[in-house]
């Protein structure tokens, strides 16, 4: 099977030197790309920057802001069979970046930020059919909040994550997640390390494909 798979974070530039991220490692989505390629996938992987050393035998992208990461993944993923969206993409940029350093000198500074393009949101109405995986890490809400994303976009799998848990989630070696699909199921998945996790979640993804 063909997989496409987004991982890490993004980041929007305040200026040249400053931008809005998020505390996304990236290792769960390299995690999965490494996974489908053990089991004898074409696999693709679009990232944001990350410090996780690149996969091998994978076909690699390096990306930046969400514009960029949308024009990659349009570009990918014809074709594919399934794609996994496990980057955190920024929900929000600056209107206007500054062409040079901001200066410290107001006591405050307000910034005017608008929404980044839905890539995950915008794959269905770009006629993309095959298997659609979400991620969603939460802080509240869990199954409640997953199931909302799975509807709204169109997905067959959201992997939810709550990230406020210590020791899972963001920066960490280790994941436990509750699997919410299409048609109501959920499935828990307790905590184990993200290399195990990403092994048996591909294994679940392959079963998505019709």
């Amino acid at each position: 099977m063909k997989f496409l798979l987004t991982a890490g974070p993004t980041r929007e530039p305040l200026d040249p030197v400053r931008y809005l991220s998020n505390r996304s490692s990236g290792k769960m989505g390299y995690a999965l790309a490494e996974a489908a390629q053990r089991a004898g996938h074409e696999v693709t992987l679009i990232s944001g920057p990350t410090e996780v050393a690149r996969p091998e035998g994978v076909h690699f992208l390096q990306v930046e802001t969400a514009g960029k990461m949308l024009e990659a993944v349009q570009a990918s993923i014809v074709g594919t069979d399934c794609a996994i969206f496990a980057a955190a993409v920024a929900d929000y940029r600056p209107t206007n970046i500054a062409e040079q350093k901001i200066k410290k000198s107001a006591d405050s500074l307000t910034l005017v930020l608008e929404r980044t393009p839905d890539i995950l949101g915008s794959m269905r109405a770009l006629g993309y059919r095959g298997a659609l995986v979400g991620f969603a890490a939460e802080t509240e809400h869990l199954v409640e909040n997953a199931r909302g994303k799975l509807l709204k976009k169109g997905c067959d799998l959201i992997v939810a994550n709550d990230v406020s848990q210590r020791g899972i989630g963001f920066d960490s070696d280790d994941n436990a997640v509750t699997l919410v699909f299409a048609g109501g199921r959920e499935e828990s998945m307790r905590k184990m390390s993200k290399r195990d996790l990403a092994e048996k979640l591909i294994g679940v993804c392959e079963k998505l494909v019709k």
